[in-house]
């Protein structure tokens, strides 16, 4: 199930996304179909890939994108013909499986989905304008009702959008699994001419483009036509639209009243007074003899129900690529919830370049200070805004709200409660509320960033050498100093042999006398003074092992025996050193909270006289461990 905001962001809106061009893709059994999305609605670079060229889904994927130029995307969503239960895939109509979080890391993406492309294609729908649609008969929609889709191609695709308050739920559905009813002679001789073929014959089977063939083949063998061969649905279809094959002109016109009664039973099961839309690769190319045919007669041949259908308008997809904005409306959510984004100031950002002057200069107020614009009285928003208090209220009813409290209850909802996984701005101007949510948010969101990015098998390596070592010795200078005390502090509790040092000249003396069995931990947030790199050689070279807690391709971790990334940059020219600080004291915790679960278990090293013959502190209990090691 996945859900789409319905004040959605308005299509190529110029706004370049911040972290790159994001990968979207629909992958069917027969072709595969890619697009760029380097804005909101802004879709490029399209190309079709026939699936049969190609062993599987990563290769598939890989020759698209040696085709591009420029930065390579960091998020893919990748719609596919097959149901989705888990990390492995396997594709119902072609011969592919595969791993999602494997393809993931072969693929080199932060983010890949995998989602069902009918749960995709009906995430399109309220995205959907008039020129992307056909209706065919009457019925008019019933505004936020639900809404069903039904796609016959490959195999038979169901699914629906269902409103709630603010938002399209929409269902991940195997509709077209079900059993086919027939409604006349001729389709009851087409069922059992099929059951001598298959055990279950679902709807799918004969309402796709395989369904077409079958269906051929049973029509042929009623009257009697012999086949010199069996016709391919390309062929059914292009012969019915000229008209040439009377066969084939009947074949499509049983083929779309079956269709009529699939899609009837949808419409019924969902109450989809919304509408029904019919996509998939079969019914767009049939154009006219779509509408001439006896779909709408079908679908609305229900005995009682005959009125309640009538109602229902039905339409057909004629957009290129309607998938596509399906796929890019679940990315976006799946980016929005794991960053803590709020939809409605990602709407204002879209609808800037659209706004007026004085009303850009409430919506540049509103997204650097969120909170005080949900908390001031409206005298002050338009005094920090430079307008007046009309052009307030005019601001939030260009975004379509009765007015300021309207406006604020949505912009409350999606304020709180929520995880912003990404850095704001302190500014000099920041109200009370806006710097301290920015401080913590800020924090939090390093925090989340550390942990997805941590190697678990560098912190398994670096707790075994901290588990075995005979001396523990933390270096730091400035701010790291107190992050190199509390290590001291932890480690001491075990009854490990630690000290401290944050003079370079002590470092450095002290580790001319360190030996094998001893580690250092070597902490810094740039990794390059060099004083603390000669302390390193000189430890390194007595045999001791060292640590470094600092960035990525730092001298400090190309010269570490285990090197522990933390990659947060902070500007102390103009700031505090708040975070590095707290995210190495953090992986010191991990270190130590790792070498207490594992001293529970083991017995104490040799070489530590303290703890040779006692147990360790608090009865060695593993609770007591942990909380001496917080």
């Amino acid at each position: 199930m996945d859900i789409e905001t319905k004040a959605d962001v308005k299509p190529d809106s110029g706004l370049e996304f911040a972290d790159g061009p994001r990968l979207l893709a629909d992958i069917g059994a027969t072709n595969a179909r890619f697009a760029l999305e380097r804005a909101p609605g802004r879709v490029e670079a399209v190309e079709v890939l026939h699936c049969g060229d190609y062993a599987g889904i990563v290769d598939v994927i890989q020759a698209y994108l040696r085709r591009l130029s420029g930065p390579a995307p960091r998020h893919a969503a990748i719609a596919i013909a097959n149901p989705i239960d888990g990390d492995l895939v396997k594709m119902t109509n072609r011969d592919w499986q595969f791993s999602i979080e494997e393809t993931r890391r072969r693929l080199g993406l932060d983010t890949l989905l995998v989602v069902n492309d009918f749960t995709a294609l009906a995430m399109s729908l309220s995205r959907l304008s008039e020129r992307d649609r056909v209706q065919v008969g009457g019925g008019e929609p019933r505004q936020d009702g639900v809404i069903g889709l039904i796609g016959p191609g490959t195999g038979l695709g169901v699914s629906g959008l269902i409103p709630a308050e603010d938002r399209w739920i929409t269902l991940g559905s195997e509709g077209g699994h079900t059993s086919f009813a027939p409604a006349d002679e001729r389709e009851m001789f087409i069922l059992q001419y099929a059951w001598r073929e298959l055990p279950h014959v679902s709807a799918e089977r004969l309402v796709s483009g395989p369904g077409l063939e079958l269906i051929c083949r049973a029509l042929a063998e009623r009257k009697g036509i012999a086949l010199a061969k069996p016709l391919q649905a390309a062929q059914i279809v292009s012969r019915a639209l000229t008209g040439e094959d009377a066969l084939c002109v009947e074949i499509v016109e049983c083929f779309c009243a079956m269709l009529g009664t699939v899609a009837s039973d949808v419409a019924m099961t969902l109450g989809a007074l919304g509408g029904i839309y019919i996509g998939g690769g079969v019914v767009p190319r049939l154009g006219e003899l779509f509408a001439r045919s006896t779909f709408r007669q079908r679908f609305e041949s229900k005995g009682r129900f005959a009125d309640y259908l009538a109602h229902i308008p039905t339409y057909v997809i004629t957009a290129a690529h309607p998938t596509f904005h399906g796929v890019s409306a679940i990315l976006g959510h799946h980016l929005q919830s794991e960053r803590g984004e709020n939809p409605l100031l990602d709407k204002v950002r879209a609808a800037l370049p659209n706004l007026s002057k004085a009303e850009q200069r409430v919506a540049r107020l509103l997204l650097d200070q969120p909170r005080s614009f949900l908390n001031d009285p409206v005298a002050d928003i338009a005094l920090h805004a430079e307008v007046s208090q009309p052009t307030v209220i005019r601001f939030c009813r260009t975004l379509g709200f009765n007015g300021l409290a309207e406006f604020r209850l949505k912009l409350a909802s999606g304020l709180t409660g929520t995880i912003p996984v990404r850095h704001s701005q302190v500014r000099a101007g920041d109200s009370a509320p806006d710097l301290s949510a920015k401080v913590l948010d800020n924090t939090v969101s390093a925090i989340l960033r550390l942990r997805d990015g941590l190697d678990p098998a560098a912190v398994d390596r670096a707790i075994g050498l901290l588990q075995k070592a005979s001396r523990i010795e933390f270096y730091g200078a400035g701010n790291s100093s107190v992050v190199a005390l509390d290590g001291q502090y932890k480690f001491f509790r075990f009854r490990i042999p630690a000290v401290a040092y944050a003079d370079p000249r002590l470092e450095a003396m002290a580790a001319e006398l360190l030996g094998p069995g001893d580690v250092v931990v070597a902490i810094s947030s740039s990794g390059h003074l060099p004083e603390l790199l000669h302390a390193v050689d000189l430890a390194l070279a007595t045999g001791a092992a060292v640590i470094a807690i600092t960035a990525s391709h730092s001298p400090l971790a190309k010269k570490a025996t285990v090197h522990l990334a933390v990659d947060h940059s902070e500007d102390i020219s103009t700031h505090l050193s708040m975070i590095s600080r707290i995210l190495h004291l953090l992986m010191l915790d991990v270190l130590a909270v790792g070498v207490a679960v594992r001293g529970a278990q083991s017995q104490p090293h040799p070489r530590r006289p303290d703890a040779r013959n006692q147990p360790p502190p608090d009865t060695g209990d593993l609770g007591s461990l942990i909380s001496h090691a917080s």
